[in-house]
């Protein structure tokens, strides 16, 4: 009989970062989720990893909305612009800390693809609010989103699936 191991072939499981409204945690500001038929069927095939960057940026549930001031998420990013609340405080910080939270669990997990609500200053991709909280949009992405981008993991949204 032969001792040495049989070698068995490695797999790869593919997971992919999820904003957890989409799959229905009441994480929105507004203390609601927002599921998506699409993301929740998409669920029981593959494995979608929910995240909140607000919430992991330390920001509480319910809180005031909150919109990119005087540009996008790469803008943030770069010290150039600021997210502020309907409230008028500033919470950059919270959105930058939780956009690195969301990246450092993309790097733990080998994320190469994520599902983002798109809008959000956090994880809008392609279209946000405009920053004057009168819910016209702008071209640009959310903070999470710019980050995320940098460091070549592939974003879309749930209109995407």
């Amino acid at each position: 009989m032969n001792s040495k191991a049989i070698k068995q072939p490695k797999i790869t499981i593919l997971m992919k970062l999820c904003s957890a409204c989409l799959l229905g945690i009441k994480c929105r500001y507004d203390g609601l989720g927002r599921s998506n038929e699409k993301i929740l069927a998409l669920s029981q095939k593959e494995i979608l990893i929910p995240v909140c960057p607000e919430q992991l940026g330390g920001l509480p549930t319910p809180r005031p909305n909150s919109e990119i001031k005087d540009g996008e998420g790469s803008d943030v990013l770069s010290g150039c612009s600021r997210v502020l609340g309907s409230d008028g405080d500033e919470v950059t910080d919270n959105f930058v800390n939780g956009a690195k939270e969301v990246l450092r669990l993309a790097k733990i997990f080998n994320i190469q693809e994520a599902i983002l609500k798109q809008k959000s200053p956090s994880c809008g991709s392609g279209r946000i609010y405009d920053g004057t909280f009168s819910g016209d949009l702008r071209n640009g992405d959310g903070v999470t989103t710019a980050l995320l981008k940098r460091n070549g993991i592939k974003v879309i949204s749930e209109e995407d699936i």
